[in-house]
């Protein structure tokens, strides 16, 4: 699929948009072309300014389109995950560029039915589930596990439909599965084993279990 502009996902799912436009084109492979909604309509953070002051980011790496319309965003070099408003301001907030709480923010989702977020907290090795009050709920340290490296760097984890939670544990070089006990109970790759063999991954940075969305934007 080729796309002949980038594409906002927001624009996408924003309410409104009239999508009748929308049409695709086949010639050597499907071209989509998407005139209504190849142009910005909404964006958070200054294009080539980085900061962590009014409506600035700093390498974000994940956003998330949340039921009530806030936008759920993994600021990543501001160690910090923000909720903000279609007006720019945050209305929520857990970690600061000056505080330790997160290191590397490198993903974040909000749970259904609850109003706490799942975090991946990179530079920290870990996953993390908070509260709207900042408590820790839940914690899962990848390297803590045997055979693991010092620094694996997680990079993505969410949650799954049956209440578990999918780890794309980067330099382990491995994605595992954990339920709330802490028990990996499947993995895809071996630990510190790169490979592009049967059973092998190399530095995996996202997995997800397809047409499952739990906490996710779905498409």
């Amino acid at each position: 699929m080729r796309l002949p502009q980038p594409l906002s996902l927001l624009a996408i799912g924003h309410p409104g948009v009239d999508l009748s436009g929308l049409r695709s084109d086949l010639d050597d492979g499907l071209r989509v072309r998407a005139q209504v909604v190849e142009h910005i309509v909404w964006q958070y953070g200054r294009t080539g300014k980085a900061g962590s002051g009014f409506d600035q980011l700093n390498n974000p790496n994940s956003a998330e389109l949340l039921s009530n319309g806030h936008i759920l965003i993994a600021d990543e070099n501001n160690n910090r995950v923000i909720s903000v408003t279609r007006s720019h301001h945050i209305v929520w907030q857990y970690g600061s560029p000056t505080s330790s709480k997160l290191s590397g923010a490198a993903f974040a989702s909000r749970l259904p039915g609850t109003h706490d977020t799942l975090i991946t907290d990179s530079n920290h090795n870990r996953v993390l589930i908070v509260t709207m009050k900042g408590k820790v709920v839940f914690d899962y340290a990848t390297n803590a596990r045997k055979g693991s490296m010092a620094k694996p760097l997680p990079t993505r984890a969410v949650m799954l439909r049956n209440g578990n939670i999918l780890i794309s544990d980067q330099f382990n070089d491995q994605v595992i599965e954990i339920n709330m006990h802490k028990r990996i109970v499947f993995a895809q790759g071996m630990v510190q084993a790169d490979g592009a063999s049967f059973n092998h991954l190399n530095a995996p940075y996202s997995a997800y279990v397809v047409g499952d969305f739990t906490g996710l934007t779905k498409p």
